[in-house]
């Protein structure tokens, strides 16, 4: 899934200016851009055709790139977990407007750095307001997604095509990432063909597809100190766009993307009522060629153990065991404290963070990323 990050950017907007345009925005109207739409029209079953699905979809209420990803420093010995997720969200009131300064577009996007050996999470986030406009036609938008391919830009934060990859570029106060992102598997169609259900309404779906196995290579820097990655480090992206994902009784999802060590792809998640059940759920496995799509019921996430929150006073379960068609899988956080607070851009407090994977034999199998959100507060998208 994919959803909000956390910390504010002190050399774009302090926590103070950055609390103060979101209230404008929400006093205007546009803090509800991305919400679910009652009775909202299914998405279409049109196969997705790269690089121009690669690309925004500004038709859509929201969508979002995702990136996660484990790096190793070149000497083995420095392990990280890093995130950077752009998120696009249309406000309905502002697409007839014809001033170049209209906000049509409203782009978020959010950065972490988790510190395995320190155990410690950091964390960013900026916002900015879109006309909508390709990069370079209008000179007042401090933010653009391009419809051509996957090149976002929030003023100096990027995910931007260079060739056949990625380069994800992104400068904090506390942290920097400069990495490229080399595809080594093809894109991984998630659902039907690129089409995920995400609730009992057909109305309730994103177009969804991901990129596991992305190659890392590239630089990090944690308080001045610089970092060398590469050899041993992969990412994974997640795309996806909807109209509305949600079904009105969720009140959060569990999701995680797993990087499986023999070249494997795992995706499991489940959207969740405010009693802890199971609304949907779904996922797949990839294996050499074979694709194999999870159907409703064939997913069960079930805790282990848990981490409160001192922020959010929030029980995330940082350990859980998940089943689905492939394997029994143990899952659990390297480090509990990966809680991210994006109340300052948009909105949510969630818990995203770096995890190992064993199979039901109680081996290491893979590495990736888990999400969960709805703990601390609804989730409203």
């Amino acid at each position: 899934m994919g959803t909000a990050r956390n910390g504010c950017r002190a050399d774009v907007l302090n926590q103070h200016t950055t609390a103060i345009h979101r209230r404008a925005l929400l006093s205007a109207g546009l803090g509800a851009a991305a919400a679910p739409r009652l009775g909202a029209a299914p998405l279409s079953h049109k196969a997705l055709v790269f690089p121009r699905d690669a690309g925004a979809h500004p038709d859509s209420a929201i969508e979002w790139w995702y990136v996660t990803g484990y790096a190793m420093d070149n000497s083995a010995d420095v392990a990280f977990g890093f995130q950077v997720t752009f998120f696009r969200s249309r406000v309905p009131k502002t697409q007839g407007m014809q001033s170049t300064l209209a906000a049509r577009q409203l782009v978020f996007a959010h950065a972490a750095l988790t510190d395995v050996k320190g155990r410690k999470l950091w964390h960013d986030q900026r916002m900015a307001r879109s006309s909508g406009a390709e990069p370079g036609q209008n000179p007042n938008d401090s933010a653009w997604t391009s419809t051509n391919d996957t090149n976002i830009q929030l003023r100096d934060w990027s995910l931007l095509r260079q060739g056949p990859d990625l380069q994800a570029r992104i400068k904090s106060n506390d942290f920097s990432i400069a990495v490229t992102l080399a595809t080594s598997q093809p894109v991984l169609l998630q659902g039907k063909n690129g089409l995920s259900q995400k609730g009992p309404d057909s109305a309730q779906a994103s177009h969804y597809y991901s990129l596991p196995h992305l190659q890392v290579r590239g630089e990090l820097i944690l308080q001045g100190q610089r970092y060398a990655v590469g050899a041993g480090s992969t990412a994974w992206l997640d795309h996806e766009w909807s109209q509305q994902i949600m079904p009105p009784q969720a009140v959060g999802w569990d999701w995680m993307g797993i990087n499986l060590f023999d070249g494997g792809a795992l995706t499991a998640f489940r959207l969740r009522d405010k009693g802890g059940n199971a609304v949907w759920d779904g996922g797949s496995f990839r294996v050499q060629d074979k694709l194999f799509i999870f159907q409703p019921g064939e997913v069960v996430f079930k805790p282990q153990r848990s981490w409160k929150s001192p922020l959010s006073q929030a029980n995330y379960p940082v350990e859980w065991i998940v089943r689905t068609p492939a394997d029994f899988y143990t899952v659990r956080a390297l480090v509990d404290n990966q809680e991210m607070d994006s109340r300052t851009s948009t909105g949510a407090i969630y818990w995203e963070g770096l995890s190992e994977v064993w199979d039901s034999n109680q081996r290491l199998v893979g590495r990736g990323y888990l999400e969960m959100t709805g703990y601390a507060n609804p989730m409203r998208l």
